[in-house]
């Protein structure tokens, strides 16, 4: 993985110091809350419902054993004991003081973490494949373009203060894990006809009060002209998108209104007035950057299957364990989807015992995922026993991955300020009535994504089944949408009518659910039935 150079830990350290300056200035008087806000929100420091909320950046989702323990080490000593892992593979603590912050940003320094542009009208955290340089079917390792657009849009001078935010994915296979399309810009690593590897742009997708789709703006363009393409079309959007109406301020709402031909016209005008080498990084420097991310040192063994008659392991690796690309080894998945907690929530014993088995068993490497929970990417198939049994011990054994208790879940209004409804509890109240691993295997793959407001930061439109928190007259109620799908064939979700309470919601999914196993045809998933029979006879159940 990417390792700071001395210019980065000098940037990253003066940063410590000039956010210790501001916060003293703030707590003297000296600034305005209003004057405050755009300075901490640089670095990351929200101010939420009940507190201040610190997003600490994990770029690509990929962190090592010395950095998870970093963090444990802050929720214990600045937080109430945990951390949270956020959608776009980030990692919040929701509970700490102003006057710690310069020192927790300080810690995670000293592991070359920081918390700049998770937050702000900027390019924020570029996302990715949370099985990158582990899966057997991508192209290339994603990462090494994530890092490359890391580098070129921190503090970029022209991106820090765009109309909005603005997100970045990369994947490197058909199958799509970071949700590529619905991203400002989404970037697949493709091969053309010739068998040269470069990038397929997707523009314009995005979730929030108005989801859309993103379209394509160059069906393939050659590796050495990502960043000056990029950066053309950023400038388009810096120049054209809206800044007198933050809900139209997204570049997927200009995009739509200009009409993806027109933007692409204007992009490659742009681009056509630029002097690509001027932009462009040298083979050299994306040879030097690839080169961090050389894979480990994998021993030689042998392809096998782990056999065994113990029923609780045999569906854990069924469900977490995924093929690695190199004989002898597995991705491990770790769910954080307890009923006891929120969905990526975790606690410093358990952040801890991740770091120790990424230590014995993952080259000390590890990631957080969009969908809340952690991987170990590279483990010895012959050493999964040990791991379960490890997790199953700190309480992360469960075997849920990609089943209906894996939900997608933002804080909703138990911590955002932006939030109109509760959503941890109706999430905590489907995992419980769905407890039964057994139960939840025969479901087979459901992707259930909830909201607590229309800004949609727990993915509800594209949620198998979507569920968005509203409130009226001071009343929370819950809206659903179904058929929606964040794979490689996403699909917005279509509403089914008016919402209902709680009760009334968990009634109606296992009523939907019920139907869904009664109907479905062969080994047919949820989304693949509602795609052959529509959204009507799952209404009709539903609104029994």
């Amino acid at each position: 993985m990417y390792r700071y150079d001395e210019f980065d830990a000098e940037m990253v350290s003066s940063r410590v110091d000039q956010f210790r300056s501001q916060v003293n200035r703030r707590l003297s008087g000296e600034l305005t809350e209003a004057e405050f806000r755009p300075l901490r929100l640089m670095n990351g420091l929200y101010l939420q419902l009940h507190a201040y909320m610190l997003r600490v950046a994990v770029p690509y989702g990929t962190l090592n054993s010395t950095q998870m323990r970093k963090l444990a080490d802050l929720a214990d000593k600045y937080d109430k004991g945990y951390g949270h892992i956020t959608t776009r593979q980030n990692v919040q603590f929701n509970w700490p003081q102003l006057t710690d912050v310069p020192d927790m940003l300080e810690e995670l320094a000293s592991v070359e973490m920081h918390a700049i542009q998770t937050s702000g009208n900027c390019i924020r955290n570029v996302t990715s494949d949370p099985y990158a340089g582990a899966i057997a079917d991508e192209i290339e390792d994603p990462r090494p373009t994530c890092e490359i657009l890391r580098q070129w849009s921190t503090l970029h001078p022209e991106f820090t203060f765009l109309p909005r935010k603005f997100k970045i994915a990369v994947i490197a296979t058909e199958k799509d894990r970071a949700l590529v399309r619905a991203h400002d810009i989404g970037i697949e690593i493709i091969k053309n006809a010739e068998g040269e590897t470069g990038y397929r742009i997707i523009v314009g997708g995005g979730l929030g009060r108005t989801p859309i789709i993103g379209q394509v703006l160059r069906e393939f363009l050659p590796r050495i002209e990502l960043l000056p393409y990029l950066e053309a079309t950023l400038r388009v959007y810096n120049r054209y998108g809206r800044r007198d109406n933050k809900y139209k301020a997204r570049i997927k709402i200009l995009v739509q209104e200009t009409g993806i031909e027109t933007f692409r016209e204007q992009v490659e005008a742009e681009y056509s007035e630029l002097v690509p080498l001027d932009i462009a990084v040298s083979p050299e420097e994306v040879s030097r950057i690839t080169d961090y991310f050389a894979p480990p040192a994998f021993k030689k063994l042998e392809a096998c299957e782990i056999k065994t008659k113990d029923s609780a392991l045999a569906r854990w690796m069924k469900h977490n364990v995924l093929p690695h690309k190199v004989d002898g080894y597995a991705i491990v998945n770790i769910s954080l989807k307890p009923i006891e907690r929120a969905p990526g929530d975790v606690t410093s014993e358990q952040m801890r015992v991740v770091a120790d088995l990424a230590e014995k068993y993952s080259f000390s490497e590890l990631r957080t995922t969009h969908q809340q929970n952690l991987v170990l990417p590279h483990v010895e198939i012959s050493e999964l026993e040990n791991v379960y049994k490890a997790l199953q011990a700190a309480k992360m054994g469960d075997a849920n991955i990609g089943l209906i208790s894996d939900i997608i879940c933002c804080p909703g209004m138990d911590f955002c300020a932006l939030a109109t409804a509760r959503s941890i509890p109706v999430s905590q109240a489907i995992a419980e009535r769905f407890q039964d691993l057994e139960h939840q295997s025969v479901i087979g793959d459901m992707q259930i994504k909830i909201s607590g407001c229309i800004n949609a930061c727990g993915h509800h439109h594209v949620g198998h089944i979507g569920i968005l928190g509203l409130e009226k007259a001071g009343v929370e109620f819950y809206q659903v949408k179904i058929g929606g799908d964040p794979s490689e064939n996403t699909a917005l979700g279509q509403v089914t009518g008016p919402g209902f309470s709680q009760e009334e919601l968990i009634d109606g999914i296992e009523r939907m659910v019920d139907h869904y196993i009664e109907i479905r045809e062969a080994k047919e998933r949820f989304i693949d039935t509602v795609r052959r029979v529509g959204v009507e006879p799952f209404k009709e159940v539903l609104y029994v």
